[in-house]
């Protein structure tokens, strides 16, 4: 006869503490782990994040400068207009001083010019009026002279005669001194028909109006 055994089997489950415990352990390695990730991810980050917002503000003083670059520019090309409109208008003024004090000494010396051309057709008339002697035609002959070199500085510089006996009458070139009836019947009214004082231009410009008569 069999005896049973002292300690027979039986059909308990496996202890699953342990894998328990491992499976925790896994857990915690994985968190740790995850942990450790996001911790090294957050050191990465922080430089990365701090040179990311330093180029956004080398952007920022990049565009601050092209705007005062830009601003500087023009400036500068308003500085320069207004250089070249004070330049011109200096040169302007220049030669305006320039023209107003030559005409000024012209005409100055238009009034001796009118005077010795008056005295030489004086001299003319006496002569055809009475004999003159050597003395006479010798300084006639010099004071002529003197009057030929006038004129020739006056044409040099420009300066002609206002062209007057037998035009019409221009307020622009002339004076009218006084009227009086033509000597020809068909002389149309308003024409010149003598001259008093006669006018000079330079260039056009007009230095003096001629004094002259005019037909009715």
């Amino acid at each position: 006869m069999t005896r049973p055994s002292p300690n027979p089997p039986t059909d308990k489950p496996a202890d699953t503490s342990i894998d328990t415990q491992v499976e925790g352990q896994e857990k915690s390695l994985d968190q740790a782990k995850q942990q450790m990730q996001m911790e090294t991810h957050s050191e990465a980050a922080g430089p990365a994040l701090a040179a990311v917002d330093e180029l956004v503000g080398l952007s920022d003083d990049v565009e601050e400068l092209q705007k005062e670059v830009k601003e500087l520019q023009e400036q500068v090309l308003r500085r320069a207009a207004e250089f070249q409109n004070y330049r011109r208008r200096t040169e302007s003024e220049l030669a305006h001083t320039a023209r107003r004090g030559r005409e000024e000494v012209i005409l100055a010396l238009l009034d001796v010019f009118d005077d010795m051309r008056r005295s030489l057709g004086a001299a003319e008339q006496a002569a055809k009026v009475e004999e003159t002697g050597p003395a006479f035609n010798v300084l006639n002959d010099g004071v002529q002279l003197v009057f030929k070199k006038f004129t020739d500085a006056l044409v040099s510089l420009g300066v002609e005669p206002v062209q007057s006996v037998g035009q019409p009458f221009d307020e622009a070139l002339h004076d009218a001194m006084m009227q009086q009836p033509a000597p020809d019947p068909e002389t149309p009214s308003g024409t010149v028909l003598a001259e008093i004082q006669p006018g000079y231009r330079m260039g056009d410009r007009i230095l003096r109006h001629a004094q002259v008569v005019v037909a009715q």
